[in-house]
């Protein structure tokens, strides 16, 4: 009998960190928790609205593609937004939130024992679990070069990247579409966090500066869940190369991979509206004015972090130690050994808190 799927996994991360969480509880003022990447701020009364109409009308089954009204919605976003060239609908495909794609997108274009998988050096977990769950082997590298001469059969990039902040130039993009196609691996970039760019302005591969006016064998992922308050809803999209797109419109056809169809009214209203995202890159960009400075002040080094709702912190020492230090002040931080090897030395710390609770972990810090 083979053994258990979960086998092949890594130890869940948030759960190695339940003493650490324990102590920040315990706090005379409680906890500041900045772990987690989950929005606190209210959803958008648009897409409030917009659920409550849609609701009635979806008694029968949604289709995997997505209605018409929401593929020519997420055309319009990708080519207003990011650049995207005339654009069709068998090159975009809603999803049931990102993080269900990352992970099943290996087994869903067919890759398995045999194969590899590259992942940045300091990566989202997903994307090693996801290799795992297909039986490949995962190359962690950030050098375009070193990726190529794996003959991988799927390269992931993030940019601004999880948890780091990092984002990639518009010549490392191409040094990245160039290196996949060299080998004929899929590129997937994840730029799930592209709304929010602060000392960089973030570009996709949808870019026909990056991709040299050709999608082939790219594809980009996009979220709701930063960029509009929805990670309840589930509601993530890809725009791509049409071949790739079709293969895993008609995997997920058989797997009813569906977003619900009030959900993808909701997705049609958001993506046509920048309003909101103005408003909430605002929030995000106040948090870190107050958050960013009172970890300097304490003596951390903010690594990266140029976009993202996270800074990349360190104190030159290993991030457990920095966990523990973090939470005797009541602040419970994602420590770096999460996302890799790399990130030994590092913690993540989120900007997805209250502003008051932004401001009582800076006031700890003194």
């Amino acid at each position: 009998m083979n053994p258990p799927l979960s086998a092949r996994l890594p130890d869940f991360p948030w759960d190695t960190i339940a003493d650490a969480k324990a102590r920040a509880q315990a706090h005379p003022d409680g906890l500041c928790d900045l772990s987690v990447g989950t929005p606190v701020d209210p959803v958008p009364d648009a897409a409030v609205q917009t659920l409550a109409e849609a609701a009635p009308a979806w008694a029968g089954y949604p289709t995997v593609w997505g209605t018409a009204a929401l593929r020519a919605a997420i055309r319009g976003y990708a080519e207003s937004r990011w650049h995207a060239v005339a654009l069709r609908d068998d090159q975009v495909l809603p999803v049931v939130g990102t993080k269900e794609l990352v992970a099943a997108l290996p087994l869903q274009l067919g890759i398995g024992a045999g194969d590899t998988v590259v992942i940045p050096a300091t990566a989202y977990p997903t994307y090693e679990v996801g290799a795992l769950i297909a039986g490949a082997t995962v190359l962690a590298t950030d050098d375009p070069a070193e990726a190529a001469a794996a003959s991988p059969a799927l390269i992931w990039i993030n940019s601004p990247a999880n948890p780091h902040g990092a984002i990639l130039s518009p010549d490392a993009l191409r040094a990245w579409v160039d290196a996949a196609r060299s080998t004929g691996a899929a590129l997937a970039s994840d730029e799930c966090y592209g709304e929010f760019g602060w000392e960089a302005e973030p570009v996709s591969v949808l870019d026909p500066a990056i991709n040299g006016g050709s999608l082939e064998g790219l594809i980009a992922a996009f979220s709701l869940s930063k960029r509009s308050n929805l990670a309840g809803y589930r509601a993530g999209f890809l725009v791509g190369d049409a071949p790739l797109i079709g293969e895993l419109l008609a995997v997920r056809k058989h797997a009813g991979l569906m977003v619900s169809g009030p959900v993808q009214a909701v997705m049609a209203t958001m993506l046509a509206d920048t309003d909101h995202v103005t408003a909430q890159r605002e929030h995000y960009l106040a948090r870190r004015a107050v958050l960013k400075p009172a970890l300097e002040a304490a003596g951390f080094r903010i690594d990266h972090s140029e976009g993202s709702l996270y800074l990349w912190a360190t104190r030159d020492e290993d991030c457990r130690a920095t966990v523990d230090w973090l939470a005797e002040r009541g602040i419970l931080a994602a420590p770096g050994d999460f996302y890799g090897e790399a990130g030994r030395r590092h913690v993540r710390i989120a900007l997805t808190a209250t502003d008051e609770r932004i401001a009582a972990a800076a006031s700890r810090l003194v």
